[in-house]
């Protein structure tokens, strides 16, 4: 059973999704927040798997909320998926960079939204659809936003390099063993490394790592 949080301050969108989800097999809405204070209070209180995150809300925004949550170690295993729409590209970026998972468009799909709520619960980065990887890009290769830490990346192995290089054009585990010519296990076991040694939370921090750090850049995808 996953459960959800859903933090939006419209209560017709948190009604629609509630409804969504709880007609759906092997889901479990446990709470709802109209703004991201009540988001952070009730990810305390419920430990969610997931918290369904708007960006624009009143008071604590989306982006600080995440914040707080990812930055909460007894909240490890909360995951936060963002909600957003494609006329705000710095949203989504420092929405990755506070520790999301991933993000949807609004008016996604009622199946594909079921289907992130999976991934990102199974322990995935939403990072897969070409889109993700151009808003990250077009936001980083901004001068006024880089932020370079290479000290980040220092104790990263060149064959390390390689796989994160990968992660971050939005590569899966399968994918990577089949670029590199290894087995998933050993991708497998390469991401787990690198977000050891970087102090990474999840696949959408090691791609927000790697354009920052340098290791990525904009045309190299």
């Amino acid at each position: 059973m996953i459960s959800v949080v859903l933090a939006d301050d419209q209560a017709l969108v948190r009604a629609g999704f509630r409804v969504l989800l709880e007609t759906e097999e092997g889901f479990q809405v446990c709470g709802e927040a109209a703004d991201g204070e009540q988001a952070v209070a009730l990810a305390r209180r419920h430990r969610p798997d997931i918290v369904v995150m708007d960006v624009r809300m009143p008071g604590t925004d989306g982006i600080e909320a995440t914040r707080r949550i990812t930055g909460d170690p007894e909240l490890a295993e909360v995951k936060v998926l963002v909600l957003t729409t494609f006329d705000v590209d710095e949203y989504v970026y420092e929405a990755l960079r506070a520790g999301a998972s991933g993000f949807l468009l609004k008016d996604t799909d009622p199946v594909e939204l079921l289907r992130a709520l999976r991934v990102v619960a199974a322990g995935e980065a939403l990072l897969a659809p070409t889109v993700t990887r151009r808003l990250i890009a077009e936001f980083v290769d901004r001068p006024e936003n880089r932020r370079v830490h290479t000290g980040a990346v220092r104790e990263v192995t060149e064959r390390e390099r390689e796989v994160l290089a990968l992660v971050a054009g939005g590569l899966s585990n399968e994918e990577i063993a089949g670029q590199l010519v290894i087995s998933t296990a050993t991708a497998r076991t390469h991401v787990s490394r690198i977000m050891t040694k970087v102090g990474a939370r999840d696949r959408a921090q090691l791609v927000v790592l790697a354009y920052e750090s340098g290791l990525v850049r904009p045309r190299d995808l």
